[in-house]
Order: C-alpha cells, then sequence, then structure tokens
C-alpha cells in the first residue's frame, strides 16, 4: 500500500514539475510587429518626424555608408512618397528587420507629400530594442538625373546590369503627339515597377526542415565567396533553375550553368564587409549588406542581397546596388571587418 503511495505521490510531482517548466519564451517582437516597425519607420521619414515613441534617443543612422544625424538629411529630405515595391525580411531572433522596395524622392521642393519625383531603390535595415528603433541603416539608389533638381553625371553602367539607367521602348506619344523617343529607366524605376514579391518568397519551410540562423548565412556566403574566387571550379550552391535578378533585371535564370561557365570569371576582385542582418528562418530568406571592389576600374558596387535558400541550396537571389567611391566602408565595421571577406552574423 505505502509503495503505491509512494508511486502515485511521485507521478503527481513529475507532473507538477512539468507543467511548471517555463514555456518557450516569445520574442519581444514578433514577424508582424518587426514588419509594422519597418512601415512606421517608413512613414515617420515620409513625414519628416522623429518622435521618442519611435526612435530611441542615441539612435544610429547612415545613407549609402555616411553616418548622418536622422532627420532632414539624405533621403529624409526629399522623400515625397511610399512607392510601390516593399520586401520584408523579418529576424524574430536578432529583433531586426530588412527591406528591399522602392520609394518617391523630389529634392526640388524638399518632400512635398504628393508622391510625385523619382523613383529611388532602397535597401534599410532597423534594430529594434526595448521597443524602440535603435539602428537605421539604408541604401538610396537614386537616378543619374533626378527630376526636380538635382542631377549629375551617370552613375554606374557597365557590368552586371548595374547601371543606373536601361533604355527602354517609350509608349506612344499622348493625343497623336509623336513617341518621345527611348526611356531611360532607372533602378528605382524598375524596383517599382516589380509591384510585389516573388511568390517563392513566401513559401514556408517545414519547422523540421529549416536550418539554424548560422547554418543559412554560411550557405548564402558560398555565393559571394564562388563570385570572388570564381575560376568555373568553385562550390556552387544552387538550385536547379537558380534566378539572380538584380537592379529589377534577370541576369541568369540558370545560377549553376553560368557560374560553371566562364563568363563571371574575374569578374570582381574582392567581395568584402559581408554583413549578413536579417535571417527569417520560417522561410529560408538571408539579407545581407557587402561591397564589390573593382580594381581595374576604381570603383566599388555597394549593395544589398538576399538569398532564398532550400535545404542548403540556393534557390533565387536578389539585389539592389549602385556605383560608390572604392573602398567606401559601411559606416558600421571596424577598419579590419570593412576589408575582410569573413562573414559578420550582425546581431
Amino acid at each position: 500500500m505505502r509503495i503505491r503511495f509512494y508511486g502515485v505521490a511521485l507521478v503527481f510531482v513529475l507532473s507538477t514539475a512539468l507543467f511548471a517548466q517555463p514555456q518557450a519564451k516569445k520574442p519581444a517582437c514578433d514577424r508582424a510587429c518587426l514588419q509594422g516597425y519597418m512601415d512606421r519607420y517608413l512613414k515617420a521619414m515620409l513625414d519628416r518626424t522623429v518622435s521618442d515613441d519611435l526612435f530611441a534617443r542615441n539612435v544610429r543612422f547612415t545613407e549609402n555608408g555616411i553616418p548622418l544625424p536622422l532627420g532632414n538629411e539624405g533621403l529624409w529630405y526629399g522623400m515625397s512618397g511610399l512607392g510601390g515595391y516593399r520586401f520584408y525580411v523579418p529576424d524574430t531572433e536578432t529583433q531586426q528587420v530588412a527591406m528591399i522596395g522602392a520609394v518617391k524622392e523630389n529634392m526640388g521642393n524638399h518632400g512635398v507629400n504628393d508622391d510625385q519625383g523619382n523613383n529611388v531603390a532602397v535597401a534599410v535595415r532597423l534594430k529594434i530594442v526595448d521597443a524602440k528603433i535603435t539602428e537605421v541603416e539604408q541604401l538610396a539608389i537614386r537616378p543619374a538625373v533626378q527630376l526636380g533638381g538635382g542631377g549629375g553625371g551617370a552613375r554606374g553602367g557597365g557590368a552586371r546590369g548595374g547601371g543606373d539607367g536601361v533604355a527602354a521602348p517609350a509608349p506612344a506619344g499622348g493625343r497623336g503627339a509623336p513617341a518621345a523617343g527611348p526611356t531611360v529607366l532607372s533602378t528605382g524605376d524598375r524596383v517599382a515597377a516589380m509591384k510585389e514579391p516573388h511568390p517563392i518568397y513566401s513559401q514556408v519551410i517545414p519547422e523540421n526542415e529549416r536550418a539554424s540562423r548560422e547554418e543559412l548565412v554560411t550557405q548564402a556566403n558560398y555565393y559571394f565567396t564562388a563570385l570572388a574566387r570564381h575560376d568555373s571550379k568553385g562550390y556552387y550552391p544552387f538550385t536547379e533553375g537558380c534566378v539572380r535578378f538584380e537592379n529589377g533585371i534577370t541576369t541568369t535564370s540558370d545560377c549553376l550553368a553560368q557560374f560553371t561557365g566562364n563568363s563571371l570569371n574575374n569578374i570582381v576582385d574582392r567581395i568584402r564587409d559581408r554583413r549578413f542582418v536579417a535571417v527569417d528562418r520560417e522561410r529560408g530568406i538571408v539579407f545581407s549588406f557587402a561591397f564589390f571592389d573593382h580594381y581595374r576600374i576604381n570603383w566599388t558596387w555597394q549593395l544589398a542581397e538576399l538569398f532564398k535558400i532550400e535545404k542548403g541550396k540556393i534557390r533565387r537571389i536578389e539585389a539592389v546596388f549602385h556605383q560608390a567611391p572604392f573602398g567606401i566602408p559601411s559606416g558600421w565595421s571596424t577598419y579590419e571587418q570593412s576589408i575582410s571577406e569573413e562573414i559578420q552574423s550582425v546581431r
């Protein structure tokens, strides 16, 4: 009888202990919450409102690698509309969220909120701590010639679809007017025209097949290493039919065939400051910033690039980038990190 009582008591104790175990801690800000911060940030930039409700007092801000005061400088000065495309990468593990998309900018009228002006491609990373934005990192990829003020010589051009303008047939002139000649589409124009993310990015990876954050970062980095060391004999972990899509243009529909051929040999001298800033494990997406240095032409591509990864292989690559001064830093790395080709997993 006593043995039976002890047995019942033991079951009771174990059951109580089981239910007393702390539940898995939910992230401070889930997917929808992080995406909401990005929406709020874009609206704040459009309204030119830096509030204590949204931003930490010591918030850090860079645009195109340059540290700036937050508010009324860079894109904050002239943003005039929210644009036509946004793709978010929420990272619940590190409480960061990244975005590639397009906004409107009009420097000529100080960004009157009328949704008029230039399409500007953007890539943004936010860090959230204690319900406030503490870090803002963004690229603003502007057209070579800006409407309503601004201008300047052509930026970009040349290899890998990286020019700031691509000629496209112009629509016929309205009301019987003759066609106006070729229209030059900027990176911002092409990104805005994408309308919505490719359906592949919404596909959820089964929970038992999800890689860890660091595994996904390692797999994405294989692309940078393969391109930087390219001799058509490296390790190229691409799925069949992998697509690379850059600045709104498809640059290949078969990554593996392109890499095992010779067209990319010696195309870049160094890929450095490889900062992996947001990882969406649920969908197998990695978002990174990096720099492609070209010694012979003395310029650098400053870029944001994202990867869709399935079972250890890259299925789709998308990037936005522009020409920048050779050797430009990110504003977020030490000097040693900025010239290194090592992985930086940003948390």
